[in-house]
């Protein structure tokens, strides 16, 4: 089992953060689309439980995101099956680099809005706040994180169905490199 990366695939610790990832933003996701659906009346213990393990998830993805892009620029990238054709490594690209975007833009956004509220605690620390609170920017940030987190679910569900195709329908390698370690 090789760690790093190579020409043709990648190696094992690319392949665990990119499921690590997957699997923190898709609950990330999952979780904020439950919270923002629950009532803001009162004091809602789900409500607030849900906001505070979101939170904890949330840093836990932005440090791995940070980890993650740390060992992208140190590793070689796997180029791309040579039967696909530019326009979809265009797109590859673009989607790519804009998971990345998100992964940054997400957790920034959302620490914004915690500058406001519920204070977040990582590992047993106390994450600083970034800004002063007030309630006009808390609105445009939430906002803004709410729909940054829907477009991650539509990036999420074009890069699943796009692995899909390749596999299935292309019936070539690029899922394939993700898959074996």
């Amino acid at each position: 089992m090789q760690l790093t990366n190579s020409k043709q695939r990648y190696g094992a610790t690319a392949v665990l953060f990119h499921w690590l990832m997957a699997c923190l933003i898709i609950v990330l996701v999952g979780t904020g689309v439950h919270m923002v659906r629950l009532p803001d009346v009162g004091f809602d213990t789900k409500k607030i439980i849900l906001i505070l393990v979101h939170k904890q998830i949330g840093v836990a993805a932005f440090v791995l995101s940070c980890w993650r892009w740390v060992w992208r620029q140190l590793n070689v990238l796997p180029r791309l099956v040579d039967t696909v054709p530019d326009w979809q490594k265009v797109i590859a690209i673009v989607v790519h680099l804009s998971f990345y975007a998100m992964m940054v833009a997400l957790p920034i956004t959302g620490w914004i809005m915690s500058s406001y509220g519920i204070p977040v605690w990582f590992l047993g620390l106390s994450v600083p706040d970034l800004v002063l609170p007030n309630e006009r920017l808390f609105e445009k940030f939430q906002k803004l994180h709410d729909w940054l987190g829907y477009a991650m679910a539509v990036l999420i569900c074009l890069h699943a169905a796009a692995a899909l195709w390749h596999h299935f329908v292309s019936r070539d390698a690029t899922l394939q490199k993700m898959l074996r370690l």
